[in-house]
């Protein structure tokens, strides 16, 4: 589902060429344009847009009061500023106000597709998250008793692994075992600290506290390379098969979606292995609102 999006600039030029780019690059599509703060704030609440690209400096009604305007009357989408100033107080201002990204003046093709690219991400992967919270909500818990005698956590997580490529990492027994606790703790509307999770699991096989800790390091960083060898797999099938059902469903799921990208690149260039920058717990967060959603059915 694309996203929907209202563009709201003082400037028909630069409409015009948002539109165009949004329109082009298939990532939303423009349900309306307003020439002003006052104007846009009508048809914003009135059409609930995913999101907002909006001008910074306006004659009738600046960016940031706008945006004020409507998070006071509960409009919940994203924005994005557009804006051509460089003064820090009111960049910093702006992301107070609740923007998700600044679009430069001069308009640039290029920067325009990779923030809408990295805010589609986004709201794909909340959305996400809100549906399983909501339907976890209606889930009578002697239901997940019952079900979860049928069906382990174990039997749900493996085939995950599997998709993913890391099915044989020494990591992943760490990933089950933190799912089967997140799980036995129910933890529906939160998801437990990392360290929490990992001094648990070290808790079953460790005695003193001393050792706890200590494995509780070793845990994070098996973990930690497990989920780049997943990173991995996901960049190698995408340079195959951009197409592929496993990339298009897991990779921008599991990982920051410029990761991905980042690491197709690199291996497409035959550039020497870097590090690479991994999210840790939006990784194990979504494994477990996908484990814990299939375990319920």
């Amino acid at each position: 589902m694309a996203l929907s999006i209202i563009i709201v600039d003082d400037d028909l030029v630069c409409r015009s060429m948002l539109q165009d780019i949004i329109e082009e690059c298939g990532i939303g599509e423009v349900i309306g344009m307003a020439e002003g703060g006052i104007e846009g704030v009508h048809m914003i609440l009135k059409s609930k847009p995913d999101v907002v690209l909006i001008d910074l400096l306006m004659p009738d009604q600046d960016g940031i009061e706008t945006i004020k305007r409507l998070k006071s009357m509960d409009y919940n989408g994203k924005f994005i500023m557009i804006s051509q100033i460089e003064n820090k107080d009111m960049v910093g201002e702006a992301y107070q106000k609740g923007i998700e990204f600044f679009i430069h003046k001069p308009i640039n093709r290029v920067e325009v597709e990779h923030v809408l690219s990295k805010v589609n991400d986004q709201w794909k992967y909340e959305r996400y998250i809100t549906e399983i919270k909501q339907s976890l909500a209606k889930l009578d818990i002697t239901e997940l008793t019952t079900v979860r005698k049928v069906r382990k956590v174990r039997d749900v997580v493996k085939p995950i692994l599997m998709d993913l490529g890391i099915i044989g990492e020494i990591g992943s027994k760490d990933i089950v075992a933190v799912m089967e606790y997140a799980i036995e703790q129910r933890q529906v509307t939160s998801f437990p600290p990392l360290k929490e999770l990992y001094e648990s699991v070290a808790h079953t096989y460790k005695q003193s506290q001393k050792e706890v800790d200590k494995e509780s390091k070793a845990i994070e960083q098996r973990i930690r390379r497990t989920i780049m060898s997943a990173l991995n797999h996901m960049a190698s099938i995408g340079l195959t098969d951009y197409s592929n059902p496993k990339f298009e469903y897991y990779a921008p799921l599991y990982f920051d979606f410029q990761d991905v990208r980042m690491r197709m690149k690199v291996m497409d260039e035959e550039q020497s292995p870097e590090k690479g920058k991994i999210n840790i717990k939006k990784f194990l967060q979504v494994f477990y609102m996908e484990t814990l959603e299939k375990v319920n059915h």
